[in-house]
């Protein structure tokens, strides 16, 4: 058995596969139950979107062969307007975040149902920071807190929340992981 490659994404047809795992993970797509135990995503990207956001710094993946298996998206700040439900955390962020540091956006990371509990998550965020922290001194985003598993999972990796707030009655926590 290969070993899982991380890297950059680079082909359309990677990226039709970050697609796909969004959609079979995503809040609407699964049971409360599967919610609570396995954790989801909330925002679903167009393969344009995810193409252009890749064009200006590419996301990472995880692959088992030809096969994405986990993503991390890497999300520039200009890209602030182009989903609606993220606005606000970007509002906030320019608050938070002091002037003379940078940061970065993890836009969403999701691992295949088959291949959790093998470290993928962990992966992905490792190579995330070795491909970026010369960039950037954080790496932000933001996870509901009703989704237990993805914030246990992201404060084991090193993010601190840095902020709570309230939008359309779901509580998102904001998440800093700083790499300087």
């Amino acid at each position: 058995m290969k070993p899982i490659l991380y890297k950059r994404a680079s082909t359309l047809d990677e990226l039709e596969q970050i697609r796909t795992l969004q959609l079979q993970n995503s809040s609407q797509n699964i049971s409360s139950e599967e919610k609570l135990q396995e954790g989801f995503v909330t925002v679903q990207h167009s393969v344009d979107l995810l193409e252009q956001m890749n064009s200006a710094c590419a996301h990472i993946i995880a692959k088992d062969n030809d096969a994405v298996v986990g993503f991390a998206l890497v999300m520039l700040s200009g890209f602030r307007n182009e989903i609606k439900a993220l606005i606000p955390m970007f509002e906030r962020i320019d608050e938070l975040v002091p002037k003379d540091k940078t940061y970065v956006v993890m836009g969403q990371i999701c691992v295949d149902k088959n291949h959790r509990k093998q470290g993928i998550f962990r992966g992905l965020y490792h190579f995330y920071r070795e491909e970026l922290q010369h960039q950037f001194d954080y790496l932000i985003t933001e996870v509901a807190a009703i989704n237990l598993r993805s914030m246990q999972a992201h404060e084991a990796i090193g993010f601190k929340i840095i902020d709570t707030y309230n939008e359309d009655g779901i509580v998102w926590n904001i998440i800093l992981w700083d790499w300087t």
